[in-house]
């Protein structure tokens, strides 16, 4: 073989490694784009999303749901995982979300499964089985007024927690009060599980109020969490402030601005004061028992029927109708003889036309009763709804946002 030969051949043999070199890398292009086509099949499947993921505890009562993305759910079932109960839900318009129909319960281990199909008809699935958070991890506030109800111009917003709070300025933020007049409303704790909301001076007549609690997931108390998410409305009805002379023995009813009527009344003995102070009518009872030991009289009255009761104070004030009293006394207006309560003159069975039953027709729960000249102290604040005795710059100190 010359030397040109022995060239030649080495540069053939060259050749044939470029040319198995170039096939190679053109398989390894052909199976990388097969790889891309795979991947961007997958990227185009429907995406599900169940909010409580599978194995959790503490899952959330109310956001608890299943969403979809690239594709539309074809398919959700909800149940309670002991019972196999059914969860009943609802379908969004577009096929993208689904929620249950009610609150769940605390302490409920539930399980989902959900199937979504894409724009080509690929389905996909997903499954969880999770817990939510239970009443000893959670917290629930009771409030007053209640949703869709009229009230008089001095009812603040009051919640009572079920579990003391220590992260105050967390919870007071996701309490938002909100009102129509434009009224700035600020909220005020009472000890750890009390929070109201009023403004400086009482509601605007006519006025608008919107309460948003957004307190799901809040933590209150270490491994406490809150569990409510809802928005709550109502309406100040007119303006109505009763004011009660103990001097005089009676009280003076103006409604926006004009005195309707003046009502001769029977306030607490000298032995049995009633409170001075600005007190707002919280409950009001066309009949009621009113026991004397329940509010440390012993045994000194036991009534069952006291007609026209509404309640002033927690620890038991009422201005309310009384059939019982002593004819042998002075008429109504001339001098006090109950146990700390305003009396109205009435009769048994809470019928008639009767100075307690136009007044009791004539109030609204938020409606104000104020008490002067008694030789009592003044309410406290917080017995009742009576923070309206507080002045504005303790009312705002209390406040925790």
């Amino acid at each position: 073989m010359t030397s040109q030969d022995k060239r030649v051949r080495r540069a053939l043999g060259a050749c044939a490694v470029l040319v198995v070199g170039s096939l190679t890398l053109t398989a390894c292009g052909g199976s990388a784009k097969a790889d891309n086509d795979k991947t961007s099949t997958e990227d185009s499947a429907a995406r599900i999303t169940i909010s409580a993921k599978d194995g959790s505890t503490g899952a959330s009562i109310n956001a608890t749901g299943v969403k979809v993305s690239g594709g539309k759910l074809t398919e959700v079932k909800m149940t309670v995982a002991e019972s196999k109960q059914a969860v009943p839900g609802t379908l969004s318009a577009d096929g993208k979300a689904w929620k249950p129909k009610e609150q769940l319960e605390r302490g409920t281990k539930y399980q989902i499964s959900a199937v979504a199909k894409n724009a080509e008809g690929r389905t996909s699935a997903a499954n969880s089985i999770f817990t939510t958070v239970t009443s000893a991890n959670s917290f629930i506030g009771t409030y007053t007024p209640d949703n869709g109800s009229t009230v008089g111009v001095g009812m603040p917003v009051s919640f009572t927690f079920d579990k003391a709070i220590s992260e105050k300025k967390a919870v007071q933020s996701h309490i938002t009060v909100t009102s129509s007049s434009g009224q700035k409303v600020v909220g005020h704790w009472f000890g750890t599980q009390r929070l109201d909301f009023r403004p400086e001076e009482y509601w605007k007549a006519g006025s608008k109020v919107t309460m948003k609690i957004d307190l799901d997931g809040v933590e209150g108390a270490k491994g406490v969490y809150g569990v409510q998410d809802k928005t709550v409305r109502f309406t100040v009805g007119r303006s109505q402030v009763s004011t009660v002379d103990v001097n005089t023995q009676t009280m003076t009813v103006v409604r926006d601005g004009k005195t309707l009527r003046t009502i001769p009344i029977s306030a607490g003995t000298p032995e049995n004061t009633t409170y001075n102070g600005q007190m707002v009518i919280s409950e009001k009872f066309v009949q009621t028992r009113m026991n004397g030991t329940t509010v440390g009289f012993g045994g000194e009255y036991d009534i069952p029927d006291v007609p026209h009761a509404m309640r002033l104070t927690t620890s038991g004030t009422f201005i309310h109708g009384n059939y019982w009293y002593n004819k042998g006394n002075p008429p109504f207006g001339r001098q006090g003889t109950s146990h700390g309560c305003v009396g109205l003159q009435d009769v048994q069975g809470a019928q008639g036309d009767t100075p307690a039953k136009w007044f009791y027709d004539n109030s609204l729960i938020g409606d104000v009763v104020t008490v002067k000249n008694s030789p009592d102290k003044t309410v406290a604040p917080d017995n009742g709804l009576n923070g309206w005795n507080m002045s504005w710059s303790a009312w705002t100190a209390g406040s925790a946002a």
